[in-house]
């Protein structure tokens, strides 16, 4: 494995330099911000312990801007710096003069099409979408984004890529917003939303009804899978009678604007649809780290490595 430069120490940055890392290769992670830059090794060696591996100092380099990285040892590149799309072609703008011409580049953008990234760029036709999902260390899919004007054999390199850092690459076809996951996670959010905004029930009880309920299955089964184990015919017919009076909204819910609006944003201001202070947060936080190692090691049976 060549190594691979990171482009953002925030906190999807730093753990996806903890799976490089942890897989034995070398991250080149690069950010300005000197804060930042200072507990991107901290981060990375906590990350790479969870995932079982030894932490290896001279298999991580933090750079301060993209001209210190030594590019040519650098097989790829994925960009994780703020959603904006003025920034993030700004990055990629850069990579064209400094990455050398076979290196993959990524983009882990959660919204914006790769298309969209890449369009007018030389290197367009080596750039794919890598969405990675938080926390990204552990949670195994990868979406592996084609663009219009993406190489088929990139895409398929950055997807045997994303399995030698032992990651499970979803390969989207087609370059659209949302991409697969967010697309069917939003489409769930939306309904949860508008039960809670209509007061059919408490965020607590639509909480439990998808980890407890359906969710549960997921680990298992993916939807479409676990419809063809039950039927599809028993599906079809739900759905005939349920469809006519699900959310389809085209904004987000009221529920939700309004707690933005008045700055209730969840864990990091103390508030959201439940309240929070600093000890809660913390707990929470390991608590669903532990159950998602948890979860991880079900999952490795799955694929074979259990």
């Amino acid at each position: 494995m060549q190594a691979i430069a990171v482009i953002g120490g925030g906190t999807m940055g730093r753990d996806i330099a903890a799976i490089v890392v942890a897989h034995g290769g070398t991250a080149h992670v690069v950010e300005p911000d000197t804060a930042r830059r200072v507990a991107v090794h901290e981060r990375v060696r906590a990350a790479v312990g969870q995932l079982g591996a030894a932490f290896e100092p001279a298999h991580l380099a933090v750079h301060g801007a993209l001209a210190e990285v030594a590019w040519s040892e650098v097989g790829a590149a994925i960009e994780c710096v703020p959603e904006q799309l003025a920034v993030k072609r700004t990055v990629f703008a850069e990579l064209e003069r400094v990455a050398t011409p076979g290196a993959i580049l990524g983009s882990n953008s959660s919204s914006f099409p790769i298309s969209d990234i890449a369009a007018g760029l030389a290197t367009r036709a080596r750039m794919v979408g890598l969405h990675f999902f938080m926390p990204a260390h552990l949670v195994p899919a990868v979406e592996v984004i084609r663009g219009a004007d993406t190489d088929a054999s990139v895409w398929q390199r950055a997807a045997e890529l994303m399995r030698e850092l032992g990651k499970v690459p979803v390969m989207v076809r087609k370059d659209i917003p949302g991409f697969l996951a967010n697309r069917i996670q939003h489409a769930l959010m939306r309904e949860a939303f508008a039960l809670i905004e209509a007061g059919y029930a408490a965020p607590e009880d639509v909480d439990k009804a998808v980890r407890f309920g359906f969710g549960f299955r997921y680990v298992a089964a993916g939807p479409i899978l676990q419809k063809d184990l039950a039927g599809l015919d028993i599906h079809c017919a739900a759905a005939r009678t349920m469809y006519p009076h699900l959310a389809n909204d085209a904004a987000p819910c009221a529920a939700l604007e309004r707690r933005v609006a008045e700055g209730k944003l969840g864990v990091k201001t103390g508030a959201g649809f439940y309240r929070w202070d600093a000890e809660s947060a913390r707990a929470e936080q390991a608590r669903y780290e532990r159950d998602l190692m948890d979860a991880l090691r079900i999952l490795e049976r799955s694929l074979g490595r259990g």
